[in-house]
């Protein structure tokens, strides 16, 4: 109740603010939540039912029956009282959520909220029996589902859940229809498939003793282009000297049968015949197979339909090709075990089988060959409760196929259910083995459910509207695949009890205008107000208009509403949650003071423009609160015994005590400091009072305590003081200061004081040394560092002026000539 009152108040606060300022108010709204601890049961229901109801009353329900279909949590008050409706309430007023009809005053006998329920109607056991049990039981004894049949009684928006058991029946009846296709390129897979009556009897004995098999065959459509309209062909349509049968379209060689020796018999005179194109029409042969029961012999057990074929398939729209253009119509037309319209109907469309299928609990086996796997499994996602095995080249493996197939079929159920009436909705929840669960669409299916298991599906059905005409409707829930389903009559609630107890052209109702129901006048047509004592012809009159302005006033109903057969109907508000009222409309439950941007401060009910306040609330706003409990110092006294508590602060009298609590006083003497020099040379012989301990310092009781745990703690009748204080050694020491009932002062203190220690000369020392040496060591790699770039700079230059200098012997003036001439001085030319 109390999370529900605060997503309505949030709610309220948003749409009167923006979200700017609601951020600003979040922490009012914080601590108006924290009041609700506060009140009682019964007040946070009023402040709810004052809040609440908002979809009821946006229903503007002039009847009981409209008031219900509102929602599931509308109830009406038919209560007769006139005081129950405000002066200037409509009666649709007499819609809303049951707290705030309750609060309204309205009795609990007298609301009326009519709830939904069910009912069981058939609910045998499933079945538990063994394979092989003495008792024979018929199929239709046999029980895989429980409820069989079952009544729900809705009402809109309520659901109505319920649970459906399945559990797979051992030894239940199959019947099985092997659908061949025998166009020519089938002719190896028929000579297996002749003997293949007794071999399947023999494998299927391991599942169940009752079991039947039957056997048909498809070629094609009998019109051209899908076989040769040639007299020869007609005859034979095989070339050279194969010996075929005449095509056809679908053929029941075989209605279903438990002797199998009959199966291999008739099937063994079986023929191939042909056609032109690739693709069969083996969905017309599917179609008539499944909507041709009482030919076919199906009973109502397992139904198994084997389809074999080494092609694919034609569907609706393909016989334009041969001029067809009637759309399948999806009935038996056979005669003599033929079928003898395909030439006149278009191939079903996979939709139209599908439906047919289903209709008929059968579940389809796909036998075809490697070639075709891709295609027939895109076509098994479209049909449920269907399976797709590879077929050999020569259908050697068909009957390990039909097995294989069976069982996958068999350990997946799925639920469906019939069309449902407009409004209503279904859901499902599914508790399969090992405590594997689903929801949504998963929770229509359980899986690897084998022989003798048990799964359960919740089901889950809700109204959201009533029908039109109040009619029950029918639907259905089975199971993929089998026969036996779970019917459910709905049944659904539109109308109040009281309804069918209303007085027709009742005295009430003004001289027998209307019918008195449920508490309300329902006017006969041309007749309105709250007792239909108007003609709509009297609406406009000015005589009415009189009765709806208040003395000296010249506003009708205060602008706030209608003047109708001189009563005023205050007319609503956007906020569902703002009410007008008052016989002039003159009253609203949205105008009254506000606090911190509430209205009447959270703290309070809006009424005719007055805060009606919740206890320990008083003000014009509600805004002053009673509870003195912030006003508690910390000694445990009222405002410190320093002020008076108003409105849950602090008003302190002595004007040298200040604070929320009265407790601060900036120019006293603290108490713990005036007593510290004679705790300390009681408890510790020291201090400046030491000499003088004895004389001026015994006017107090003094006990030790071992740690300051030990200390009294705030909450005690006498004021406390706590005090932490320096001693003369700069430790320090705890202690607390007291004075009872009687006057006397007690001291409690921590009788070891904490005293700082010294610091560690060896650490600080080694640091300031390692720091000088590293500074050192780090100017001189810096310095190092320096000279290096320096000198390789100098090198750097030398070397570019030295590659600069270009050296001319003939300018050089200290160059000398490596050569020497001496001449002979002898030497006379000769």
């Amino acid at each position: 109740m109390v999370h529900k009152c605060a997503e309505i108040i949030l709610k309220s606060v948003f749409q009167q603010h923006g979200i700017c300022s609601l951020l600003k108010r979040i922490q009012v709204v914080v601590q108006l939540l924290k009041r609700f601890q506060s009140l009682g049961f019964d007040e946070v229901t009023d402040l709810c039912s004052s809040l609440g109801g908002s979809d009821c009353i946006k229903a503007n329900a002039k009847s009981c029956g409209e008031c219900i279909q509102a929602g599931p949590n509308c109830g009406w008050c038919k209560k007769t009282v006139s005081d129950f409706l405000q002066e200037g309430e409509p009666t649709s007023a007499r819609c809303d959520d049951l707290a705030a009809l309750k609060s309204k005053g309205c009795p609990l006998e007298d609301i009326e909220n009519p709830r939904g329920n069910k009912q069981l109607l058939e609910n045998r056991e499933v079945t538990n029996r063994k394979k092989g049990a003495a008792e024979k039981l018929r199929p239709e004894a046999i029980t895989q589902i429980q409820p069989q049949k079952l009544s729900l009684l809705l009402r809109v928006g309520e659901p109505q859940t319920f649970s459906l058991k399945f559990k797979r029946a051992e030894d239940y009846p199959i019947d099985l229809y092997y659908l061949m296709d025998l166009s020519y390129s089938m002719k190896d897979d028929l000579e297996n498939v002749k003997s293949l009556g007794t071999a399947l009897m023999l494998e299927m004995e391991k599942i169940t003793s009752d079991f039947r098999i039957g056997f048909g065959s498809f070629v094609e459509k009998t019109v051209m282009p899908y076989i040769s309209t040639t007299p020869a062909k007609l005859r034979n349509p095989c070339t050279g000297d194969q010996n075929c049968t005449s095509p056809f379209s679908y053929k029941n060689v075989l209605s279903l049968t438990s002797e199998g020796n009959k199966f291999n018999e008739l099937v063994g005179k079986q023929h191939i015949s042909g056609n032109l194109d690739s693709p069969e029409g083996g969905f017309d042969a599917i179609m008539q197979v499944a909507v041709c029961g009482e030919q076919i012999g199906w009973r109502n057990v397992t139904r198994l339909l084997v389809f074999s074929t080494d092609a694919g398939f034609h569907f609706a729209g393909d016989g334009k090709l041969g001029g067809i253009v009637l759309p399948n119509d999806g009935k038996c037309h056979l005669e003599n075990n033929v079928y003898t319209m395909s030439h006149y109907y278009d191939y079903p469309s996979i939709a139209h089988l599908v439906q047919k299928l289903s209709e008929n609990n059968i579940q389809t086996i796909f036998a075809v060959t490697e070639e075709f796997q891709a295609v027939y499994k895109e076509l098994k996602n479209l049909i449920p409760k269907s399976a797709v095995g590879t077929l050999s080249s020569n259908s050697s493996n068909v009957i390990q196929l039909i097995i294989d197939a069976y069982n996958s079929l068999s350990s997946e159920v799925i639920l469906e259910n019939t069309k449902l009436p407009k409004g209503v909705t279904i859901s499902y929840k599914s508790f399969c083995k090992n405590g594997v669960n689903g929801t949504q669409e998963e929770g229509r299916k359980c899986s690897n459910i084998s022989i003798g298991d048990e799964v359960i599906f919740e089901i889950n059905i809700t109204a959201n509207e009533c029908p039109k005409k109040e009619q029950n409707e029918t639907i259905k829930i089975k199971p993929l695949g089998f026969t036996e389903e779970l019917e459910i009559n709905l049944q659904f609630i539109c109308e109040c009890q009281c309804q069918s107890e209303g007085e027709p052209n009742s005295p009430a109702c003004h001289a027998g205008n209307g019918t008195f129901e449920c508490g309300a006048c329902r006017c006969n047509e041309g007749r309105i107000g709250r007792l239909c004592e108007c003609s709509t012809d009297e609406v406009n009159s000015e005589d009415m208009d009189a009765y709806c302005r208040r003395e000296n006033s010249t506003e009708i109903c205060s602008n706030n509403g209608e003047c109708i057969c001189g009563q005023c109907v205050c007319k609503k508000r956007e906020n569902t949650n703002e009410v007008y009222s008052g016989k002039y409309c003159e009253c609203d439950n949205f105008n009254c003071d506000r606090s911190n941007g509430l209205i009447c401060g959270g703290n309070g009910i809006c009424k005719c423009r007055v805060c009606e306040c919740f206890p320990n609330f008083t003000g014009s706003a509600c805004d002053c609160s009673l509870d003195t409990a912030p006003c508690m110092a910390s000694n445990g006294q009222i405002c410190n015994g320093r002020g008076t508590c108003e409105c849950g602060t602090c008003n302190c009298t002595d004007p040298k005590f200040q604070g929320p609590t009265c407790e601060m006083c900036q120019t006293c003497v603290g108490v713990c400091a005036e007593h510290k020099d004679c705790v300390q040379c009681r408890a510790f012989d020291k201090g400046e009072k030491k000499e003088t301990c004895s004389q001026e310092c015994m006017h107090f009781n003094m006990t030790r305590v071992e740690s300051r745990d030990k200390l009294p703690q705030p909450g005690q009748p006498d004021p406390l003081s706590h005090c932490k204080e320096k001693d003369v050694d700069d430790c320090w020491f705890y202690f607390t200061y007291s004075v009872n009932s009687n006057g006397e002062a007690n001291v409690h203190v921590v009788e070891t004081p904490e005293c700082p220690s010294g610091p560690d000369i060896i650490p600080i020392v080694a640091g300031v040394v390692a720091g000088i040496v590293l500074i050192g060591l780090a100017l001189l790699l810096i310095w190092k560092l320096l000279m290096i770039i320096h000198d390789r700079r100098e090198f750097a230059k030398f070397e570019k002026e030295k590659m600069n200098a270009k050296w001319d012997t003939g300018e050089n003036p200290i160059y000398k000539s490596a050569v020497t001439t001496v001449v002979n001085p002898k030497y006379e030319g000769k």
